[in-house]
């Protein structure tokens, strides 16, 4: 088969490698100079997507694009060439909407009968000041459009709203700007759990996957909010929740065109589901951490969403944890802090088949024969570890990740303990994971 991904950081690189590994030609375009080391001597790149398109279409639907973001009207362009006949699997100008317009998405998410969060819309720094003035509270603070990511994002924790007035102010002062397009959302108390699925243009694929992120650069859920620094994954006991939430979404879905992979984050309590945000593309590191539970190759799974041919892939009981290994200047960019790249990458011991399916590059590539650190971000590895029980793959996934050797190498050491702890239990006492079988436990 023939892969083309298209995306500006290289954001597929594991994924990419996969393909590679499973014997199919493989060529990748990304747009930001910064990132063209990355997967350097390991997967070959392509400086203009458009003229590859002819080679792909040798392949028939033996190729496929993969685009990785929802960024600069992708969504449309992918739209016009599967008009064009061209199989594509990423998302669509739906999608992207989804998830750059968080008011739209949450009117959809209304329509379908799932409860939100009151959210209010503002583009002036006026509008939210007199909106706190006369509402005072507690609110989380995000920005729409694809020019913002995680560090954008503000929890208020004053019950008055002054920090997320502070904030606003701020983010004027900063850009400049006189209107810039933000959402104040009421906050939730919860339990932060995601719902994902692959959408084929017609069907979810089942299995579903349910996610618990850890967004905080530092263990405690402290600092800044990052893309993500770890998560914890299972395909099992999630068609309750899946039901109840993502699976409303498959008419929309069918009638805008969509085939890609799709998230809906939510916060779980007492008082039931309340849905924050949808991702419409992979996720990063989603994809990379779901991999070692999918028995299905991804050229298989690829084929069958494109062909229409299956309703469901292959997949692992138990839980995968991941975790994200970081180098300088993340979670900041090489634009706002320079930073060396270049940096080895070295294991202690000698790696098993098990211990590479576990090894997920980010932003690396070869210096000759080499192993070093590349690209734009410090978004370097991640790591996963499986286990029928989340302890297990919580033991599985830092024994390897404590055999990375990077210079100066970052990473959260409490991925999964607040789950493992408490909040599993909880997730279950609400009634959101389906029976657990006997035979097939997952606790």
């Amino acid at each position: 088969m023939r892969f083309l991904g298209i995306g500006d950081y290289c954001d597929l690189s594991a994924l990419y490698l996969r393909l590679v590994a499973e014997g199919h030609e493989v060529r990748v375009f990304v747009s930001e100079p910064q990132c063209h080391g990355t997967l350097a001597g390991m997967v070959p790149r392509t400086d203009d997507w458009e003229a590859e398109l002819p080679w792909l279409r040798e392949a028939g639907r033996d190729g496929i694009i993969l685009f990785e973001n929802v960024s600069y009207a992708r969504g449309a362009r992918q739209d016009a060439l599967r008009a064009e006949g061209f199989n594509v699997i990423g998302g669509s100008a739906f999608g992207d909407r989804l998830e750059n317009d968080r008011a739209f998405a949450q009117n959809v998410l209304r329509d379908l009968g799932l409860q939100v969060a009151a959210m209010w819309d503002f583009s002036t720094q006026a509008e939210a000041e007199a909106f706190l003035d006369a509402r005072p509270g507690r609110y989380v603070l995000k920005f729409n459009g694809d020019g913002f990511g995680a560090a954008d994002t503000y929890v208020g924790r004053l019950a008055d709203g002054r920090d997320v007035r502070a904030m606003v102010a701020a983010k004027f002062r900063q850009l400049g700007r006189s209107r810039i397009g933000f959402v104040l959302m009421d906050h939730v108390a919860g339990i932060e759990m995601g719902v994902g699925a692959y959408f084929d243009g017609d069907r979810f694929l089942t299995p579903a996957c349910l996610d618990w992120e850890h967004k905080h650069f530092f263990p405690g859920d402290l600092g800044e909010l990052t893309g993500e620094m770890g998560t914890v994954v299972t395909y099992r006991r999630t068609d309750t929740f899946f039901r109840r939430t993502l699976a409303r979404m498959a008419p929309l879905l069918t009638r805008h065109g969509y085939c890609g992979y799709i998230n809906l984050n939510t916060i779980v309590n007492q008082d039931g589901i309340w849905p924050l945000e949808f991702t419409c593309r992979f996720g990063y590191p989603g994809y990379a951490i779901l991999d070692p539970l999918q028995e299905t190759p991804w050229s298989a799974l690829f084929n069958g969403m494109v062909t229409r041919s299956g309703s469901a892939f292959e997949t692992a009981p138990g839980f995968a944890v991941g975790i994200v290994m970081t180098t300088r200047p993340f979670p900041f960019i090489r634009t706002q802090v320079p930073e060396p790249i270049g940096l080895p990458v070295l294991f202690e011991g000698a790696l098993t088949d098990e211990d590479r399916r576990n090894l997920h590059f980010g932003e690396m590539g070869l210096d000759g024969d080499t192993l070093v650190t590349a690209g734009y971000h410090g978004w370097t590895l991640v790591v996963t570890g499986t286990g029928d029980t989340l302890p297990a793959a919580q033991a599985a996934a830092y024994r390897l990740a404590g055999r990375v050797v990077i210079p100066n190498l970052r990473y959260r050491n409490d991925i999964g303990d607040r789950l493992a702890s408490g909040g599993l239990a909880a997730v279950e006492r609400l009634g959101l994971l389906d029976p657990c079988p006997p035979t097939d436990p997952v606790r």
